[in-house]
């Protein structure tokens, strides 16, 4: 079944692969053939990764500790991938950070840095990359959001904002690259136990309340996210762009059955 997303011999190259759903994006594209490339500010993350993916990539992944807020950096990065593998066919940008506060009081240094790694980065990534998509006869960019790029999220900082424009900055690139054979395209995940979230989850009832409110009783998990990451990034997916699949169980539709109606059970999903 490797060959039949068409992703062997892709040179994949993921942001973020020392975290959760990039180190599963990563892990998923070795084991369907593609050449790995693991990008992460933390460098020890990132070899950790590749460490783990080693024993199933038919060629030994390329780690990299890289800032993408930085321009030089990510340029670098670009320097290494082509010398390496000779360019990328395939970005998947997951890299993003949490610096949570109400608006009316979060510093500005955080607001900044959060729009720095989780949009700004995104767009330095996609045209560092996408060049090299070009000279290849084209190639495949995913990028991960949330569903808080849609449904604001209370008290994340710029979390909500960055993801709302990341959405758009997929769209943008879509529309814009195309005509070079690239195409561009969303996942947004709902709620999922990452390295980012696992601390809410050890707070006692929070799983089993945040479980109630999806439709299929399950928090996701990164496997779930990078089986969609690897069906975008895939040839089965070569006539979609511009486009956001939303993987969160169902719980951006629950919105109605979350308001309070007598007899009516929110776990059940049905009448009383």
């Amino acid at each position: 079944m490797t060959g039949w997303l068409g992703l062997t011999g892709k040179v994949a190259v993921i942001t973020g692969a020392g975290g959760g759903i990039g180190g599963a994006a990563a892990q998923q594209f070795a084991e369907l053939g593609a050449l790995t490339v693991l990008i992460d500010r933390d460098s020890d993350a990132a070899r950790a990764t590749a460490e783990k993916i080693a024993g199933t990539a038919s060629l030994a992944p390329l780690a990299l500790g890289v800032d993408v807020s930085s321009e030089a950096a990510v340029a670098e990065a670009a320097r290494q991938v082509e010398a390496r593998f000779g360019g990328a066919d395939i970005l998947v940008n997951t890299a993003a950070v949490l610096r949570p506060g109400g608006l009316d009081s979060l510093d500005l240094a955080d607001w900044e840095q959060q729009l720095a790694i989780n949009l700004s980065g995104c767009l330095l990534t996609s045209r560092a990359f996408g060049s090299q998509m070009r000279a290849r006869g084209g190639g495949a960019i995913v990028h991960v959001a949330s569903v808080s790029g849609t449904h604001p999220q209370a008290q994340s900082g710029a979390y909500s904002v960055s993801k709302a424009g990341l959405i758009m900055l997929s769209r943008q690139l879509a529309v814009e690259w195309g005509v070079h054979g690239i195409r561009s395209n969303v996942v947004s995940p709902g709620m999922v136990i990452t390295p980012m979230s696992e601390s809410f989850y050890a707070v006692e009832g929070v799983r089993s309340r945040r479980e109630a409110v999806v439709p299929t009783r399950q928090i996701g998990m990164p496997d779930h996210m990078a089986d969609a990451i690897m069906f975008l990034a895939s040839s089965r997916a070569c006539y979609i762009s511009g486009e956001e699949l939303v993987v969160d169980g169902g719980y951006s539709r629950m919105v109605m059955n979350l308001i309070p109606r007598p007899g009516y059970s929110e776990r059940s999903g049905s009448e009383l």
